[in-house]
């Protein structure tokens, strides 16, 4: 194993990481911008009014994303492990 395999290892986790993380992340960003969109056209300031609908949006994206995410995990997984004996030369 030298150090271009262990730095296309991270570089590949990374990519898994940031990948299962984007529909969450973007379900979050979106449901915020909407609600800063409405407190600005009513005048409503109140800071704990964006949490619950972050919240909902992100569980229900998680649960609809839930499927894909487990694939992606998964296939990176068996592949890393199926690469193993390989890297241990």
């Amino acid at each position: 194993m030298n150090q271009q395999t262990i730095i296309d290892i991270g570089a590949e986790s990374a990519m898994v990481s940031i990948k299962i993380a984007a529909p969450a992340l973007l379900a979050i960003m979106i449901t915020g911008f909407v609600v800063s969109l409405f407190q600005a056209a009513t005048q409503i300031n109140e800071q704990t009014m964006s949490f619950i609908p972050k919240i909902l949006a992100m569980s229900l994206v998680m649960f609809l994303a839930a499927p894909w995410i487990l694939q992606t995990l998964l296939f990176f997984t068996t592949t890393l492990f199926k690469s193993l004996p390989d890297l241990t030369r």
